[in-house]
C-alpha cells in the first residue's frame, strides 16, 4: 500500500502561498521563490500525494475538489509546524556560533551598533561579523548570512522581506550654510562644495535621475567610504547625501533642498535559505528587522 505522508513541508507551504495569491507568480514573490521552482514543488507534493490540486484557469490557478478538502488540513499542518518551531527556540537555553551580516557603510555605522549591541546583551552566544560595504554581496556563495539592501533581491533561492522605505536628502553643516548665504540654490549647483564618490559612478547617476548632469570634477572632495564622507560634512566641508534619521542627530546639519527633493529608498532584508531551519539566523535576522524598522524607516508597508 502507497504511503502519502513522507513529502516535503516547503512544498506544504508553496501550496499555501498559491492557495493564498492566486497564481505561481504572485506566489513567488510572496515566498520568494522563481516559478520554476515554485511550479516545481506543487507538481512534487501533487505525485507525492497522487492527487490533482490545481486546475490551470485562463487568470491563476483554482483549486480542485480535492485540493479544496486538504486546505484546511494543509494550514493547520502548517500552524503546528510553526508552532513546534516557536517552542523549540524557546527551549534552546543557549544559542551560539557567528553570523554575519552585510550592510551599507551608513547602515553600519549609524544604525545597526545599538541593535547588535542589544542583541548581544540578550544572546551573548551569538557572535557578529559585520560587513561595511555598499556592494551586493551573494549570499548564496556565503559570503554573508544576511544582507540589509537599498535594491529588491533577485536570488530566487534567498529569503527576504521589505522593512519599508528610509528618506533620503542631502545635508551640509549650518556653518557651511552660512559661508554660501544661508542656502543652496537649486538648479544652480556649481560654485558650491559637494562631497562624492571617488572610483563609483553612484552620485553621477543620481544626479542625472534627477535631471543634473554631472561628473566627477563637479565633487570637490572625493572618497568610496561614505562614512568619511559623512564625517567630512560634519567638519563643514560641504554638501553629501545622508539617511534623514542620522542626520537629524546633528541639530547643526540642515538639509540644503525642500522637502519635495528628498528622495525614499528602499530597505530590503535578506538571508540565505538556510533561515528557516538556522535558530541562530533566525535571532539575528528578527532582530534586525525589528531594530531598522524601529529606528529609520516611514511608510513600512510601502
Amino acid at each position: 500500500m502507497r504511503s502519502h505522508t513522507n513529502f516535503d513541508w516547503n512544498h506544504l507551504r508553496a501550496f499555501l502561498a498559491v492557495v493564498d495569491t492566486g497564481s505561481l507568480s504572485a506566489a513567488g514573490r510572496a515566498i520568494s521563490l522563481s516559478q520554476p521552482t515554485l511550479s516545481r514543488n506543487i507538481a512534487e507534493l501533487e505525485a507525492s500525494l497522487g492527487i490533482v490540486l490545481f486546475e490551470r484557469m485562463a487568470r491563476g490557478l483554482r483549486l480542485t475538489e480535492a485540493g479544496t478538502f486538504l486546505l484546511e488540513p494543509a494550514r493547520q499542518m502548517h500552524k503546528n509546524a510553526e508552532l513546534l518551531s516557536h517552542k523549540a527556540l524557546s527551549q534552546s537555553k543557549q544559542v551560539e556560533g557567528t553570523v554575519r551580516i552585510s550592510a551599507s557603510e551608513m547602515l553600519s555605522g549609524h544604525i545597526l551598533p545599538p541593535i547588535i549591541s542589544k542583541l548581544r546583551r540578550v544572546h551573548p552566544g551569538i557572535q557578529i561579523d559585520l560587513v561595511a560595504t555598499d556592494n551586493v554581496v551573494n549570499l548564496l556563495e556565503r559570503h554573508a548570512d544576511i544582507a540589509v539592501r537599498h535594491i529588491q533581491p533577485k536570488q530566487a533561492d534567498t529569503i527576504s522581506k521589505k522593512l519599508g522605505v528610509v528618506e533620503v536628502g542631502l545635508f551640509a553643516h549650518s556653518e557651511y550654510l552660512k559661508q554660501v548665504g544661508g542656502e543652496i540654490a537649486c538648479g544652480h549647483q556649481q560654485g558650491y562644495d559637494w562631497i562624492g564618490l571617488d572610483q563609483s559612478d553612484f552620485y553621477i547617476k543620481e544626479f542625472k535621475l534627477a535631471g543634473q548632469i554631472v561628473n566627477r570634477d563637479f565633487f570637490n572632495i572625493r572618497c568610496d567610504n561614505v562614512m568619511v564622507g559623512w564625517q567630512l560634512a560634519l567638519a563643514g566641508a560641504g554638501i553629501t547625501p545622508a539617511y534623514f534619521s542620522v542626520a537629524e542627530k546633528f541639530p547643526y546639519m540642515q538639509p540644503v533642498y525642500p522637502e519635495s527633493s528628498v528622495k525614499k529608498v528602499p530597505i530590503w532584508l535578506v538571508a540565505h535559505r538556510e533561515l528557516s531551519t538556522n535558530p541562530r539566523m533566525r535571532i539575528v535576522y528578527d532582530a534586525l528587522a525589528e531594530g531598522i524598522r524601529g529606528m529609520i524607516l516611514s511608510n513600512p508597508s510601502s
